[in-house]
């Protein structure tokens, strides 16, 4: 495969940035199989814009040659206070129904490896942390702690400061070539820029869209505050959800005639579906008939209100049962990784 096919596998939705693209083809330029890494601290149910998001994109990047890791952050999760702050059970939810997501997505062992921080973590990544935050100001690693899912003047407690750093340097003990998440990890990817050349390494950041949550952005959020979220009850489509719970969510969901940006919806269908085929809507010939759109029509048809948000809601739910079935049927066979959820107590 050529390096501009392999380039355009990677910008492929729901990629929205690289930085940069010209250090990708470089990298592309170096070596044939690039090492690849996305963390995801654990805690949770793991939803769509979570897991099927990363999921097309690892197949994108796995066919462009490169060598993809999921990164299973167990210390971050325990500083972040999640699922109770208890580390033990972190790490068995994180072997157990975590990981396996993941695999239900078809992102088994032999395509993907997965690593656990605190199974690979020594003296050298230690000193790598402390050689990062002599090299930022508390200023900007207060500004980072965002990519936790805080405010910075939220109080929190002092291992936060850590975290960043820790984040950086997985990047350069793991010698990642493609770091990869989503647009709320940015600062932490810019502040390891800057800082990766003192320790003769190089990368690129990868980051992909962030889809909004099913409830639409309340009066005050900002982009980053209303992306769908494990924390906001039926915000959500998880991955497991039965075909019922799926159709559910989606008819009650935000989904503004004419609105394209930050309609959850129609971002669904963008930023999931339509990458890889058109989009078919069946509905009746009085309300004009069945339609088949690709990304470009659809952005004409619904800007024009030729195309009714209830239409586009059931085409979209239809092709989300469908991507989801493999899901669903992994957990069938796999009911030990689900009462793990229940045994934690995780309703979301």
């Amino acid at each position: 495969m050529d390096i501009e096919t392999k380039i355009e596998l990677v910008k492929k939705k729901p990629t929205e940035e690289i930085v940069t693209e010209q250090d990708l083809r470089e990298i592309f330029e170096t070596y044939a199989h690039p090492q690849h890494y996305i963390g995801f601290e654990i805690s949770g149910m793991v939803h769509v814009a979570a897991g099927l998001s990363t999921a097309l994109k690892i197949n994108d990047l796995i066919q462009a040659g490169c060598k993809c890791m999921i990164w299973l952050a167990d210390y971050h999760a325990w500083i972040n206070g999640k699922l109770g702050g208890d580390l033990k059970t972190i790490q068995k939810f994180g072997e157990g129904y975590f990981k396996h997501a993941f695999i239900s997505l078809g992102l088994d062992e032999e395509k993907v490896e997965y690593k656990m921080p605190s199974k690979v973590y020594d003296n050298d990544f230690w000193a790598d942390v402390l050689r990062i935050t002599k090299d930022t100001t508390l200023k900007r690693m207060l500004r980072c702690t965002t990519i936790m899912g805080r405010e910075e003047n939220e109080a929190l407690p002092s291992s936060a400061i850590v975290y960043p750093a820790m984040q950086a340097s997985d990047i350069l003990r793991l010698d990642v070539q493609i770091a990869h998440a989503g647009m709320d990890q940015r600062k932490v990817h810019m502040l390891l820029r800057e800082v990766a050349p003192k320790f003769n390494k190089k990368f690129v950041a990868l980051h992909t869209h962030l889809l909004p949550g099913l409830q639409g952005p309340g009066r005050m959020e900002t982009e980053l505050d209303a992306k769908m979220s494990k924390s906001k009850p039926d915000s959500s489509i998880f991955l497991h959800d039965p075909v019922e719970e799926i159709q559910r969510k989606v008819k009650k969901a935000h989904c503004p005639p004419k609105e394209m940006r930050g309609n959850p919806i129609y971002e669904i269908a963008e930023y999931l579906i339509l990458r890889d085929r058109n989009l078919k809507i069946e509905r009746p010939a009085k309300f004009g008939g069945d339609l088949e759109v690709n990304s470009e029509e659809l952005e004409t048809v619904y800007s024009k209100e030729e195309l009714h948000p209830m239409d586009l809601k059931n085409a979209v739910s239809r092709e989300l049962v469908d991507m989801l079935k493999p899901c669903r049927d992994y957990f069938d066979k796999h009911k030990e990784y689900l009462k793990q959820l229940e045994e934690i107590k995780i309703t979301r």
